[in-house]
């Protein structure tokens, strides 16, 4: 039965490629190229009490408690659909990790880096943290946002296990990340710049790798896969629905900044559950 239903998609993609083949080009032609917002990407932020008094005013003796944030990826993780990096994932996230009371508990200082260009496959990132200097301590907490232009790009699903698994070796290896998250491919299907037929298509294979994305965080000590669900949130956080049309930018591709909020909110609330369970940086080093 589950062949025979296998078969039977794989058939309708056969006689429907001409189309998809036609509507992706359109969308391709016709999608307006939104920009990478401009802005901050790094930073060094006081946390808690350290917030009230300058680092030149502290005790000698004093160890100051750094948290290391690198965020990595495509056009999603450098904010395209945002006017500034403020209203973006990493100008989200920031305020949102400093409202935590465990961070605020455990650190002094956070440290943060964004490393993200439009268009880049788990390749393009892979090569970039090769391309990367090696930093000079390790980064506690690296937040990736990956998979949607291999999705586009038709990248084979051996190809994109086989790439994911490095990104995981020179992330813990090269850049001693203690606590690595993957944030889930977004519902590609509901994308409102792609047309039906193509959207279910493209919907499909994004889900699956997906799967095979979460499949290999399951696998690996200290590797998370955050399934964001923006909707949820949206619902949790204002008590009421949200059209999933406000989850998205103008080009209908890329996430709106109220997207941005709720995701920015999520990985804040997924990285202070770690940091409050068993975090210790000493044992994620490398």
């Amino acid at each position: 039965m589950v062949n025979s239903l296998k078969i039977s998609a794989i058939a309708k993609d056969v006689l429907l490629a001409p189309i998809y083949l036609y509507q992706g080009r359109k969308v391709k032609r016709d999608t307006v190229r939104l920009p990478e917002p401009e802005g901050e990407r790094h930073g060094h932020i006081q946390l808690g009490d350290s917030q009230l008094r300058d680092s030149a005013e502290m005790s000698a003796t004093e160890i100051t408690r750094t948290l290391s944030l690198m965020i990595v990826g495509d056009s999603a993780a450098a904010g395209v659909g945002s006017l500034t990096q403020q209203e973006a994932l990493a100008g989200k996230l920031i305020p949102a990790l400093q409202q935590q009371a465990v961070i605020n508990d455990k650190f002094d200082v956070l440290n943060w880096e964004l490393q993200a260009t439009t268009g880049h496959t788990s390749f393009d990132i892979l090569r970039r943290l090769y391309v990367l200097p090696t930093p000079d301590q390790p980064v506690d907490i690296m937040v990736l946002s990956v998979g949607v232009n291999d999705t586009t790009s038709n990248v084979s699903i051996s190809k994109w296990q086989q790439q994911v698994e490095q990104i995981i070796a020179i992330a813990q290896r090269k850049f001693g990340v203690c606590e690595l998250i993957f944030s889930s491919l977004p519902p590609m299907a509901q994308m409102p710049a792609l047309p039906s037929p193509l959207n279910s298509f493209i919907g499909a294979k994004a889900t699956k790798l997906d799967q095979v994305l979460q499949s290999i965080c399951t696998q690996h000590s200290g590797v998370h896969h955050m399934a964001a669900d923006f909707e949820l949130l949206a619902e949790k956080h204002t008590n009421e629905p949200i059209d999933s049309i406000a989850m998205f930018a103008s080009d209908g591709f890329h996430p709106s900044s109220l997207a941005y909020g709720y995701w920015a909110q999520q990985l804040a609330e997924l990285i202070a559950q770690l940091l409050d369970s068993s975090f210790d940086k000493a044992s994620c080093a490398k």
